[in-house]
């Protein structure tokens, strides 16, 4: 059971006394057992592979990614705010582990900079992302950007953390990641020829180019040109929706979308997926750091910044670096995005409120991970990087990914699933426990 060390004293005091005493004998939320941790990492698994399928659906619904994200923004530095001024102000503040608002005042910055340090990669590597999940589709960047933070990530932090986890479970685990990485190339590789065997049957206006990708006809581009540069959307619709999985499904979304991918190289979203992976893999570590203090950088009698302060670094520095990109993107937009203006974002409304939820998703799930990660270990606590898992399940309920693909196709999407599910398993399982006192 979750050692919440919540303690109330009942006195036949006065209404004032007795809520003074029930404030004093407060102490913070910490997750002192493994139990505990692991429940917080399968609740970070849940949002933060569930967040990225709400970011997909507005865009393959024709929101501009730049609104997508300022919105996603407030509401992911809103969750880190409300979990600092609840959980991490709770009870009276100790040397050992003072309150939020006490750690606000002390010389700590060595450690706040490695916490927005975090903040900043893992910034730029979810903005790269929202580009890739339309380049190369949700299930495969997920993939791959969570393989790297695998490799590389969970690595480091097994080091950093003085080896809690168990070696030789640990790194099992990660073999088991690569393994499905492997699989979640071949699926997507499969997937890609069943589509183009699709296309190139296709009576629709568009064609096959040179280099296997799909591009429109010129009458298309002609009916096109006349697009909605404030809303990222073009006023030509389909009279009727085809069925998902089908030659028409494809080309209706692609005329639907604002991020446009016909005809792009291959090569452009993989070198955006593989950026983004790097970014992911620095994140965690940096945020280790941040509350462990393995460097020895804050001076003597300082105590280590409580995960809930360094959180709210974290995501202030994420908050920053993701709306002021954002706000440059409005006017010099990428990836072929039309421009905008920040009065056009404040006047778009339409899917704003999921866009607000995609950011308490994010905020809340990062919050879960950093929370068991104390606890259970950085490295073990890593394995949220599953969250393919839940992606992949989006991806097939909500957009219709694999539908009517090849047998070859479901065979390695199944056994892709299935190794994903052993690498979660094991990686919890070389949990260790890191003592709070």
């Amino acid at each position: 059971m979750v050692k919440i060390c919540v303690l109330f004293q009942v006195f036949e005091a006065p209404l004032p006394n007795s809520l003074f005493a029930i404030k004093q004998g407060l102490k913070m939320y910490i997750i002192e057992d493994k139990g505990g941790a692991i429940a917080l990492m399968l609740a970070s698994l849940l949002f933060l592979g569930t967040w990225p399928a709400v970011l997909t659906l507005l865009e393959r619904r024709g929101r501009l990614p730049q609104h997508t994200y300022l919105d996603y923004s407030i509401t992911n530095l809103l969750a880190a705010v409300l979990i600092a001024l609840t959980i991490g102000q709770l009870g009276e503040s100790k040397p050992s582990m003072p309150n939020f608002f006490t750690q606000l005042s002390q010389d700590n910055w060595p450690s706040v900079l490695f916490a927005m340090a975090g903040g900043v990669v893992l910034s730029i590597g979810n903005l790269s992302t929202q580009y890739a999940w339309a380049y190369v589709g949700l299930s495969v960047t997920e993939v791959i950007s969570s393989s790297m933070v695998v490799v590389i990530g969970t690595t480091l932090n097994y080091f950093l953390d003085n080896r809690i986890n168990r070696a030789d479970i640990l790194f099992p685990g990660v073999a088991c990641f690569l393994v499905a990485v492997i699989l979640g190339s071949a699926v997507h590789a499969s997937n890609a020829t069943d589509n183009e065997e699709k296309l190139n049957v296709s009576t629709n206006s568009y064609k096959l180019g040179t280099s296997g990708s799909v591009e429109p006809s010129k009458e298309v581009t002609e009916k096109d040109a006349n697009k909605d540069l404030e809303n990222g959307a073009s006023p030509n619709k389909y009279a009727t929706k085809a069925e998902a999985g089908t030659a028409e499904y494809l080309i209706e979304l692609e005329e639907r979308r604002s991020i446009k991918v016909f005809g792009s190289s291959t090569f452009i979203g993989l070198g955006i997926v593989f950026f983004s992976g790097v970014c992911f893999s620095l994140f965690s570590p940096a945020f280790n750091l941040a509350t462990n203090d393995q460097w020895h950088t804050l001076k003597e009698g300082v105590p280590h910044l409580v995960v809930y302060t360094a959180f709210f670094y974290f995501s202030i520095s994420c908050f920053v670096i993701g709306v002021g990109l954002n706000i440059l993107f409005l006017y010099r937009p990428m990836a072929g995005v039309p421009k905008s203006s920040f009065k056009a974002y404040l006047n778009d409304w339409e899917g704003r409120q999921w866009a607000l939820l995609a950011g308490f998703l994010c905020g809340f799930g990062n919050g879960f991970q950093f929370m068991g990660g104390q606890a259970a270990g950085y490295a073990a606590a890593d394995a949220v990087q599953a969250l393919p898992l839940v992606s992949t399940f989006w991806g097939i309920l909500l957009f219709g990914e694999y539908r009517k693909s090849s047998r070859k196709t479901y065979i390695l999407l199944g056994f892709m699933l299935f190794m994903f599910v052993v690498a979660v398993a094991v990686l919890m399982a070389s949990s260790g426990h890191r003592s709070t006192k």
